[in-house]
């Protein structure tokens, strides 16, 4: 993968609740004034947006910069300026194939993996860029953790499974210290009470939601600053969506949660800020119960009422 860094444009911190210079096609302000907000969807289903605010911290925790992304010669990321805010709950939205999940890739550089992805612009964490050629990428996964759509955990124990990220970054002094890890990161993931007489058995054996909690204790073992989830919920059921949509808010209070979902429900439910994301531009970002409600841009409008997508 081909990585370039962009110096040419300032990183702004006004830019989280305007369209990006470039998109300006998509929002015509014309009988701006005389739009109708659209509180008819959200009054569809429960919506705890309204007790939210709009950033808990005003401390920024990631950043990004005119940043382009590039399969081959196609481009998936349109200069997108974003930022995400220490210890919130960021939830990307858009319809299928807009970039939402590649740009949640950009902010831990999952997409080096890809040989035909070239990324431009720069993304900051804690005022560190992140594409520098001289950072460790292995110690960038473990500050910025990633739970992915499918759960995945290793052909391991479950003790194993957790214990994989402290053995290998030598968080652990001893056994006891790695007990501690392990339990408490389990503790966290709200599944101790489930698996603590059976620890030594394949972490494949669990049911499917209870794996993708031992992939957030996996991930949370490590002590990340922030974790990216990539619809984490789509192939959980109603029963174990729910539990991981109140592990969320529980984690919230400790790390910084960017989220990709394709229901609005669920962003609705745990997110703080919304970003809505279309054809690779970032066409709106705002806290939960603006986007929900009285949302700035048509074309956000148009997504959250049905009108396509």
């Amino acid at each position: 993968m081909t990585t370039v860094l962009s110096t040419d444009k300032p990183n702004s911190l006004e830019q989280d609740k305007a369209v990006n210079p470039e998109q300006t096609q998509f929002t015509s302000t014309e009988g701006e004034e005389h739009k109708q907000p659209a509180t008819s969807f959200v009054s569809q289903f429960d919506t705890q947006a309204a007790s939210k605010k709009e950033a808990k911290s005003n401390n920024v925790k990631l950043s990004t910069s005119d940043v382009h992304v590039y399969y081959g010669e196609s481009e998936a990321i349109k200069g997108i300026d974003l930022n995400i805010y220490e210890n919130e709950v960021i939830a990307f939205i858009g319809p299928s194939g807009c970039g939402k999940s590649t740009f949640l890739r950009t902010l831990n550089r999952m997409n080096d993996t890809i040989d035909s992805c070239r990324v431009t612009g720069k993304v900051m964490l804690d005022n560190q860029d992140i594409y520098d050629p001289n950072l460790d990428v292995v110690l960038l996964r473990a500050q910025v953790g990633m739970v992915f759509q499918k759960p995945n955990p290793f052909p391991k124990s479950i003790f194993e499974n957790v214990a994989y990220g402290p053995k290998l970054h030598g968080l652990a002094r001893d056994k006891y210290d790695l007990e501690e890890i392990v339990e408490n990161s389990l503790r966290k993931a709200g599944l101790w009470d489930e698996v603590k007489d059976r620890l030594s058995q394949p972490g494949t054996g669990l049911s499917g939601g209870q794996q993708q909690r031992l992939c957030i204790a996996r991930t949370i073992a490590v002590s990340p600053e922030v974790i990216l989830m990539d619809e984490p919920c789509s192939a959980l059921d109603p029963i174990a969506t729910a539990k991981v949509e109140e592990l969320i808010s529980e984690l919230s209070t400790q790390y910084t949660i960017a989220i990709v979902t394709h229901s609005m429900q669920q962003a609705a439910r745990v997110s703080d800020r919304t970003a809505y994301f279309h054809l690779g531009d970032l066409i709106e970002v705002n806290s939960t119960e603006k986007v929900f409600t009285q949302p700035d841009h048509q074309l956000t409008e148009a997504y959250i009422t049905g009108r396509f997508g």
